[in-house]
């Protein structure tokens, strides 16, 4: 009784902070001018095409690496979650031989195509959370279509692990030389050209790895089989 009496204290007094937190802050200004700001200059300070990555890379640059962050930490906990669940083995039926040919053929192209999405996304729609996710559907086709299809565990966390540390490593150069992270610190390229957008190219290409990696890791564990099957 008295456990459950302190835990309706500890909610009522949590919610009654929030309460006070929430009604403390002013609201904004329907005359804010930010959006109207990134897209007149947008183009002549970062010089990418897409302004929508613009934003996404360098204006809020830093809740970007929260959200590769927290999907980071969603595949740890999926997997530590599942690390000693038994699964039930059904017998499963193998893929037909169209299907089989055809994985063998289109995972590559699957590939080639993500990294097309993440290498160009400060010029077209895209970038690297649409990429890696690409990626990764590549190689659930494989695990679709090979029973015996594995992907090594270790591979993926060392290609996670420095695609987030040359991540965090690019946005410490910017606040050195620059004085705020992640701040372009390299020339915005001629415009409209794949050598364009300062950092923003080198960005997509991490999150692309690191989200890649880490969604081929949920399937995998997903599919419930360790290194030796």
């Amino acid at each position: 009784m008295i456990r459950r009496a302190l835990l309706i204290l500890l909610v009522a007094f949590t919610g009654y902070v929030f309460f006070v937190a929430a009604s403390e802050r002013p609201f904004g200004s329907p005359r804010m001018v930010v959006s109207q700001r990134y897209l007149e200059k947008g183009l002549d300070e970062t010089g990418s095409q897409n302004i929508v990555t613009s934003v996404v890379v360098l204006y809020r640059g830093f809740d970007t690496l929260g959200e590769v962050t927290v999907l980071f930490l969603a595949a740890t906990a999926l997997a530590a979650l599942i690390s000693g669940y038994s699964f039930e083995r059904k017998e499963k039926t193998e893929p037909s031989l169209v299907m089989s040919t055809a994985s063998r053929y289109l995972f590559p192209l699957i590939l080639l195509f993500g990294a097309y999405i993440f290498i160009h996304g400060h010029l077209t729609p895209g970038g690297g959370f649409p990429g890696g996710v690409v990626i990764a559907s590549g190689f659930l086709l494989m695990f679709l279509a090979f029973r015996k299809y594995r992907v090594s565990e270790g591979w993926l966390i060392v290609t996670e692990g420095l695609a987030g540390f040359f991540y965090v490593l690019i946005g410490l150069i910017g606040l050195y030389f620059l004085g705020s992270f992640l701040a372009s610190f390299l020339p915005p390229g001629r415009l409209h050209t794949l050598l364009s957008g300062g950092i923003i190219p080198l960005i997509y290409i991490l999150i692309g790895f690191k989200v890649g990696s880490e969604m081929t890791g949920i399937l995998r564990s997903l599919k419930g089989e360790d290194e030796n099957g």
